[in-house]
C-alpha cells in the first residue's frame, strides 16, 4: 500500500525478475506523461520504489499524486495477474457488468466496484477494490475498467455495461466530452480495452438499480475504514 510521509506518497513494487520489472516501468511512465505528471523513482533488480508529490504545489501530496497512485496501482494489478485461463464453461460469451464508484469527500478515501453477471441475472463474480484518496468520477472509471478486464479474462466476447453514473455512459457513448484532462488517461485507455471485444452497451441505470455494484463499494470503505 502507499505510505504518506515527508510530503512524498511511496510505495514498494516486486517483480520475478528484472525484466518484468522494466515492462512495468515502461507502463506507468507511458501512463505519466499521459497525465503530464512524473514520478521520481528507483529500480534495483525486480524491485521498483515510486514516490509521487507535486511539484508545483510547494512539492506536497495533492490529487494527482493519489490518482496516479491509482492508476499505478492498477498496472500493477494487471501485469502481475495470472495470465487469463479459458473462460469456464458455465460463463456465456454474452454478460452483464454492473459497476460503480464512490468518493467519502470528493477528493477522500475511495473504492470502486463491480459485479458480472449471465444474462439470466446469475452472479457470476463481484469485488470491490480500495482505490486510496481520489475523486468520486475517478472511482466510476475504475468501477468500469477494473470490470471490463475481468471480463476479458474471463473470455467474454459482449458486454453489456450498466452504470449510474451518467457521465461515465455518456462520456464513453461519445455523448459528453471529456473535459477533465485527469479523466483522459483512463477514457483512453477503456476505449483502449473495448477493442478487445466484439461489442458493448453503455446504458444509465438509477442507482437503485445498482445496488450490487454500490454494496461493494461501501463494503470496501467500510473494511478500510476499520484497519
Amino acid at each position: 500500500m502507499w505510505q504518506e510521509k515527508n510530503n512524498e506518497l511511496y510505495r514498494e513494487f516486486t517483480f520475478k525478475d528484472f525484466e518484468e520489472a522494466f515492462a512495468f516501468m515502461q507502463a506507468v511512465a507511458a501512463e505519466a506523461e499521459a497525465r503530464h505528471h512524473h514520478p521520481r523513482w528507483e529500480n534495483n533488480w525486480n524491485q521498483v520504489q515510486i514516490w509521487l508529490n507535486t511539484h508545483s504545489a510547494g512539492h506536497t501530496v495533492t490529487d494527482k499524486d493519489y490518482a496516479l497512485a491509482a492508476a499505478i496501482d492498477g498496472i500493477f494489478r494487471l501485469q502481475t495477474e495470472p495470465a487469463m485461463a479459458p473462460a469456464p464453461t458455465t460463463v456465456q460469451k454474452s454478460i452483464k457488468l454492473y459497476s460503480d464508484g464512490g468518493s467519502r469527500g470528493n477528493p477522500g478515501p475511495s473504492a470502486s466496484g463491480y459485479v458480472l453477471l449471465q444474462q439470466d441475472d446469475t452472479v457470476i463474480k463481484k469485488t470491490g477494490v480500495y482505490l486510496g484518496i481520489t475523486t468520486n468520477n475517478q472511482a466510476e472509471y475504475q468501477s468500469l475498467k477494473f470490470g471490463l478486464e475481468e471480463a476479458r479474462k474471463m473470455g467474454a466476447q459482449e458486454v453489456d455495461v450498466f452504470m449510474d453514473s451518467l457521465l461515465v455512459i455518456n462520456q464513453m457513448k461519445g455523448i459528453f466530452k471529456v473535459r477533465n484532462r485527469d479523466l483522459w488517461p483512463i477514457h483512453e485507455a477503456i476505449k483502449e480495452l473495448a477493442q478487445h471485444f466484439k461489442k458493448i452497451t453503455y446504458t444509465h441505470v438509477p442507482r437503485e438499480l445498482n445496488k450490487l455494484a454500490d454494496a461493494e463499494v461501501n463494503e470496501t470503505l467500510d473494511s478500510e475504514a476499520r484497519k
